[in-house]
Protein backbone atom coordinates (compact mmCIF):
# COMPACT_ATOMS: atom_id res chain seq x y z
CA UNK A 1 0.00 0.00 0.00
CA UNK A 2 1.31 3.44 -0.78
CA UNK A 3 0.01 6.60 0.75
CA UNK A 4 0.91 10.24 0.42
CA UNK A 5 2.49 11.21 3.70
CA UNK A 6 2.25 14.69 5.18
CA UNK A 7 5.37 16.82 4.72
CA UNK A 8 7.60 16.71 7.79
CA UNK A 9 6.11 13.46 9.12
CA UNK A 10 8.37 12.20 11.91
CA UNK A 11 9.06 8.47 11.69
CA UNK A 12 10.19 6.76 14.89
CA UNK A 13 11.13 3.27 16.02
CA UNK A 14 8.18 1.47 17.54
CA UNK A 15 8.36 0.61 21.24
CA UNK A 16 7.35 -2.91 20.15
CA UNK A 17 10.57 -3.43 18.16
CA UNK A 18 12.81 -6.17 19.49
CA UNK A 19 15.94 -4.03 19.60
CA UNK A 20 17.88 -6.53 17.50
CA UNK A 21 17.96 -4.50 14.30
CA UNK A 22 14.57 -5.83 13.16
CA UNK A 23 12.82 -2.58 13.95
CA UNK A 24 9.45 -1.33 12.90
CA UNK A 25 9.27 2.38 12.16
CA UNK A 26 6.01 4.20 12.54
CA UNK A 27 4.84 7.65 11.58
CA UNK A 28 1.18 7.19 12.42
CA UNK A 29 -0.20 5.92 15.73
CA UNK A 30 -3.67 4.97 16.85
CA UNK A 31 -5.06 7.77 18.93
CA UNK A 32 -5.35 7.05 22.64
CA UNK A 33 -8.86 8.50 22.31
CA UNK A 34 -10.01 5.70 19.96
CA UNK A 35 -12.65 3.37 21.35
CA UNK A 36 -10.74 0.15 20.62
CA UNK A 37 -13.60 -1.38 18.66
CA UNK A 38 -12.19 -0.82 15.18
CA UNK A 39 -13.61 2.70 14.92
CA UNK A 40 -10.20 4.25 15.27
CA UNK A 41 -8.41 7.34 14.17
CA UNK A 42 -4.67 7.59 13.66
CA UNK A 43 -2.64 10.67 14.39
CA UNK A 44 0.77 11.86 13.27
CA UNK A 45 2.66 14.92 14.40
CA UNK A 46 5.02 17.20 12.56
CA UNK A 47 6.70 20.17 14.15
CA UNK A 48 3.72 22.47 13.51
CA UNK A 49 0.82 20.24 12.49
CA UNK A 50 -1.18 17.26 13.72
CA UNK A 51 -2.63 14.99 11.04
CA UNK A 52 -5.67 12.79 11.66
CA UNK A 53 -6.97 9.98 9.43
CA UNK A 54 -9.47 7.12 9.58
CA UNK A 55 -7.78 3.76 10.23
CA UNK A 56 -10.28 1.99 7.97
CA UNK A 57 -9.67 4.40 5.05
CA UNK A 58 -5.99 5.32 5.15
CA UNK A 59 -5.99 6.34 1.49
CA UNK A 60 -8.99 8.61 2.00
CA UNK A 61 -6.90 11.60 3.02
CA UNK A 62 -6.26 13.25 6.34
CA UNK A 63 -7.23 16.29 8.31
CA UNK A 64 -4.34 18.63 9.05
CA UNK A 65 -4.67 21.11 11.91
CA UNK A 66 -2.24 23.17 13.95
CA UNK A 67 -0.86 21.51 17.05
CA UNK A 68 -2.36 24.32 19.16
CA UNK A 69 -5.83 23.60 17.70
CA UNK A 70 -5.34 19.86 18.36
CA UNK A 71 -4.45 20.54 22.01
CA UNK A 72 -7.53 22.75 22.36
CA UNK A 73 -9.70 20.04 20.80
CA UNK A 74 -8.37 17.39 23.22
CA UNK A 75 -8.80 19.73 26.18
CA UNK A 76 -12.41 20.37 25.19
CA UNK A 77 -13.02 16.61 24.92
CA UNK A 78 -11.68 16.04 28.43
CA UNK A 79 -14.00 18.69 29.84
CA UNK A 80 -16.78 16.95 27.95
Amino acid sequence: MSTTEPAGLAWRTSSYSAGNGACVEVGWRTSSHSAGDGDCVEVSDTSATTHVRDTKDRLGGNLSITRAAWRTFLSDLRRG
